[in-house]
């Protein structure tokens, strides 16, 4: 894609955060008559889109997933896995090993990691480990070759040859057929992609993994609600499948932007190319351990996640999507990055102008719903490992961790507003513990 494409990144984003802040301070400027009635109206739309989005998950032949038939391995497809590594030492012996004893025929399965300039050990085991794999091809890229991650995956589509991709991290864990049973689901589904659902090995670790894994259910949970009410659904990097013939006439990985899989979602959808969510087999992965690795990797989502919406918003509104998916894009979109600035601009204009608070009703009903997610998505019957159980103490807790995000928001997009676009790979330490 063009640089030019992209132009106008922080006067958009500007333009975003002028608009949250209006909303925010023309009720509290000016006595709108019933205004509250209008926010009391906004917040039951949410609420019973919310639910209906929800109670999708109840309606589901079996919470796991489970496909009818198993496919043969004459009909299982060539497939490439992609790692893109930097700095991996920790874990990327374990994660060969495993991909290695994954259930796939073996001339039909390849396995390229990608060496992206790391400047550890990481070199030095990925040369042992090919020689004692035949079939392991690395790939490396200079430090300063550009692109991040979606630049490091670009330069080895070149390399492979087979029907399908399955990007993965390179602290990720599969379970021994999961390859097998992801094809049997591609089958029945006739998916042009289908995402894993993400878990966390490490969810007993501490307070914020746990919430971590409770999250990553919780966003499971509303993936499938939106992928069954309205067609819309959403990658996550980590554990995605997607046909190598699709890819290409997406425009493969967007190397202007640091979440590529957001990016890649929008571009699929407006494709019309569907995107399974497939509950279990799960892929595994390090939840991080401490605040300044979640603030640090928080900010990365929160600028993609926004930065996917600008640069394709004018296309979201032109007849590409169906109205009920116009629908989803934009509830979602203020409720994931509106609704946070402006009860930020909100609660500060209350206590400047010593008022109350306007929007708290759906700030309110935000995190509800968001409870009642983190119970039913912590509660489902899941494949090991085995989510953190619910309770109430503990979707209270969750849901109150959920309010980082309503300090995250509003700074990306004051740094968006403010700071020229750098490409930067900040990636997340992998313990390998």
């Amino acid at each position: 894609m063009s640089k030019g494409f992209y132009k106008n990144r922080r006067l958009k984003s500007f333009v975003f955060l002028s608009a949250c802040f209006l909303v925010a301070f023309i009720p509290h400027a000016y006595n709108i008559e019933n205004f509250f009635y209008i926010i009391l109206f906004l917040s039951f739309v949410i609420v019973f889109y919310g639910l209906i989005v929800i109670s999708r998950n109840f309606k589901r032949k079996n919470v796991l997933n489970t496909v009818g038939r198993r496919i043969s391995n004459k009909e299982l497809p060539v497939l490439d896995i992609l790692v893109a590594a930097r700095d991996e030492e920790n874990v990327i012996a374990r994660l060969v090993e495993r991909l290695f004893s994954l259930d796939y025929p073996t001339n039909k399965l390849n396995i390229y990691i990608i060496d992206d300039g790391s400047s550890d050990k990481t070199p030095l085991i990925l040369d042992r480990l090919s020689r004692q794999y035949d079939k392991l091809k690395v790939v490396s890229r200079s430090p300063n070759a550009g692109g991040g991650k979606s630049g490091a995956l670009n330069y080895a589509l070149k390399f492979t040859h087979g029907e399908w991709l399955l990007v993965l991290d390179a602290d990720a864990e599969l379970k021994q057929d999961s390859l097998i049973r992801l094809f049997s689901f591609v089958e029945e589904g006739d998916w042009s992609a289908v995402q894993l659902r993400k878990s966390v090995t490490n969810v007993s670790k501490n307070f914020l993994t746990s919430c971590q894994s409770m999250e990553m259910a919780m966003d499971a949970i509303f993936q499938y609600g939106r992928l069954s009410v309205a067609g819309v659904s959403e990658l996550r990097g980590n554990g995605q499948l997607i046909k190598k013939e699709t890819l290409l006439a997406c425009g493969s990985f967007n190397e202007d932007t640091v979440t590529d899989d957001l990016d890649l979602s929008l571009r699929l959808l407006l494709s019309k190319s569907r995107i399974g969510i497939l509950w279990d087999p799960p892929v595994m992965e390090e939840a991080v351990e401490n605040l300044n690795a979640l603030l640090a990797q928080r900010q990365r989502w929160a600028e993609g996640g926004l930065q996917r919406f600008f640069d394709y918003g004018d296309q979201l509104f032109t007849n590409k999507i169906d109205y009920l998916q116009k629908f989803d894009l934009t509830y979602f979109f203020i409720l994931q990055y509106a609704l946070p600035i402006i009860s930020i601009f909100d609660l500060l204009l209350s206590i400047a102008l010593l008022d109350s608070p306007i929007y708290w009703p759906i700030s309110f009903t935000a995190f509800m719903l968001s409870g009642i997610a983190f119970w039913y998505g912590s509660s489902c019957k899941s494949e090991v490992p085995v989510l953190q159980k619910s309770n109430f103490l503990m979707v209270f807790v969750s849901v109150f961790y959920l309010s980082h995000w309503f300090l995250v928001i509003p700074w990306v997009t004051i740094k968006m507003s403010i700071f020229p676009k750098k490409i930067l790979w900040r990636k997340t330490l992998h313990t390998g513990v």
